[in-house]
């Protein structure tokens, strides 16, 4: 059975992982038939957030150890990732990705990426395995793929031309929609950047899940 590498961001939508998007990617990868195994690298979260409140709590948590909890304790630091062992790679969305995985949200255009995931994320590339990116992760492509690779975050005007100054080609995408770059075998939808319950969410990335289902086979 083939099986696909996921790489979460933490747990939680405003400091790690967005945990719906996770768990949905998980769920229609096993409804595909195809296997899965978690990672996430072993890092401080830059910072901890009340989910309740909104606000920055005094306190540090670690990456990999938040990104337990979605995978139910199965899972590994980012760096024993062997590219060789996957067919392929999803990474969900929520703020870890532009706060642990890169620095896109307080850098936007100017931002960098966490040298262990660019290095990962292009061996997958060159090895010519497709990726799946999910919510605000297409705004890592144009740092990881080559210029003029189509991508979405959905419809957010200032959050697209910074995807756009970063190398990537921004597409408007519907919610319940992918896009596809074929060239580079990347797909994205917008899941909540645009999502209004986990039913939209959900459409979304059913069908990009199938769609890198189509592509490994």
């Amino acid at each position: 059975m083939k099986q696909v590498a996921i790489i979460f961001s933490g747990c939680g939508v405003f400091d790690g992982a967005e945990i719906h998007e996770s768990v949905l990617t998980m769920l229609h990868l096993a409804q595909q038939g195809i296997a899965y195994r978690c990672f996430a690298p072993n890092i401080e979260q830059h910072h901890v957030i009340n989910h309740i409140t909104g606000e920055v709590q005094a306190e540090s948590r670690n990456v990999l150890t938040e990104a337990a909890r979605i995978a139910r304790g199965e899972i590994q630091d980012l760096v024993e990732l062997n590219v060789d062992d996957f067919a392929a790679l999803v990474i969900p969305g929520g703020f870890g990705v532009a706060k642990n995985l890169s620095d896109f949200a307080f850098k936007g255009a100017q931002s960098q990426v966490l040298e262990s995931l660019k290095s990962i994320c292009q061996q997958f590339n060159s090895k010519e395995k497709p990726i799946t990116y999910l919510c605000i992760a297409p705004a890592l492509i144009g740092h990881i793929h080559q210029p003029g690779t189509k991508a979405t975050i959905g419809t957010d005007a200032d959050t697209a031309a910074a995807v756009n100054a970063l190398g990537a080609e921004h597409v408007e995408c519907a919610v319940t929609d992918i896009i596809v770059d074929e060239q580079q075998k990347v797909i994205s939808t917008p899941a909540y950047m645009l999502a209004s319950n986990i039913v939209e969410a959900s459409a979304g990335i059913e069908k990009a899940i199938k769609r890198l289902a189509q592509l490994i086979d």
